[in-house]
């Protein structure tokens, strides 16, 4: 019985140190350069190719970070790293012309890891340091814009112009036409 209840109480112990783990709040108490804001979460979100497909779901740790600039507008920078695992259907880059080089389908289940970065510029609205945004806000884009710059315009929502992006994927799978791939785009 004396056991039981040990590993009871160990059990607990783990989950909440786990849970206080997840429950990241965006690096308050840990040094940051002064200007700079960061949140982040860990994210379960879709990954969309160039069909407009969900050609893979992500679970990553995403951050994001906002510095004021000089003439009034924000550098807002989003990193994920993590893992995807493919769904049936379109390749990422099926209807991007490169089809060739990266083949036309995926199957279902395939695992790798990704990590990348996305940097745009914020202008308009008011930035709120201390508004509320959850996993699911942080995992979405326009959310995040949103619930942190009311009224703000973000160039990567845009289009290229003005966002500069680089993700980079690998997945040792024999059935991937790539083992290792890269989707970059630099404000153009």
């Amino acid at each position: 019985m004396r056991r039981i209840v040990i590993s009871v109480v160990l059990l607990v112990g783990v989950l909440v140190l786990a849970t206080a783990g997840l429950a990241d709040p965006g690096g308050k108490g840990k040094a940051k350069k002064a200007g700079h804001n960061r949140f982040s979460a860990q994210i379960v979100v879709p990954d969309n190719g160039t069909c407009g497909n969900a050609w893979a779901t992500d679970t990553s740790k995403r951050k994001w970070s906002v510095k004021k600039n000089k003439d009034g507008t924000f550098r807002v920078t989003r990193k994920d790293k993590g893992t995807f695992v493919t769904n049936a259907g379109k390749s990422p880059s099926a209807c991007s012309g490169t089809a060739k080089k990266h083949g036309q389908l995926v199957n279902a289940g395939i695992k790798g890891k990704f990590r990348g970065y996305l940097t745009g510029t914020v202008s308009g609205g008011t930035f709120n340091p201390n508004a509320t945004c959850n996993a699911a806000c942080i995992g979405d884009t326009s959310a995040f814009i949103a619930a942190f710059f009311p009224g703000g315009t973000f160039t990567c929502s845009l289009g290229y112009a003005g966002c500069k992006f680089n993700f980079e994927y690998s997945s040792p799978d024999k059935s991937l036409v790539l083992h290792h791939w890269q989707d970059k785009g630099t404000n153009s």
